[in-house]
């Protein structure tokens, strides 16, 4: 075998071990979190830790708006799961009694004011949050067991 036939063998054997390693390669979008990527250079890992005495980020309200007597784009859906604390506001253009039926806790909302729920969750089921004097209901509140 010449050298130029053995040249040409190699750079054939490196063709065929890079075309194996381009379409055995994992792909980027995998959805395994373990396929060993690594943090890239730019990206700083304390970002996303969490650092010591840094206030907790308050959790999102979910917040009914309610208009002419009725929630803005519908009944509203609230989950969250026992032992947690139920979070929730309602706005509303008029006053009105906001009613959440099964826990049984009514507060009154001022026109053009807001009302806060904070309910720790001790029962599970599906409830209903209630204008009560329309009885037009605005939200479901599921608390899953």
């Amino acid at each position: 075998m010449s050298r130029t036939q053995r040249l040409g063998l190699i750079a054939v054997a490196v063709a065929v071990a890079i075309a194996a390693f381009v379409i055995l390669r994992p792909s980027d979008d995998s959805s395994d979190s373990n396929s060993g990527a690594q943090p890239s250079p730019t990206s700083n890992p304390t970002d996303t830790a969490k650092k010591p005495g840094a206030p907790k980020p308050k959790p999102s309200i979910p917040t009914i708006k309610v208009k002419a007597g009725k929630p803005v784009g519908g009944v509203g859906e609230i989950g969250v799961d026992k032992g947690d604390v139920l979070r929730f506001a309602v706005t509303s253009d008029a006053p009105h009694e906001v009613h959440l039926h099964g826990y049984d806790i009514s507060k009154d909302v001022t026109a053009g004011g807001k009302v806060t729920f904070r309910v720790p969750a001790k029962l599970d089921g599906i409830f209903e949050v209630e204008l009560e004097d329309l009885t037009e209901p605005i939200a479901e509140v599921r608390v899953s067991p």
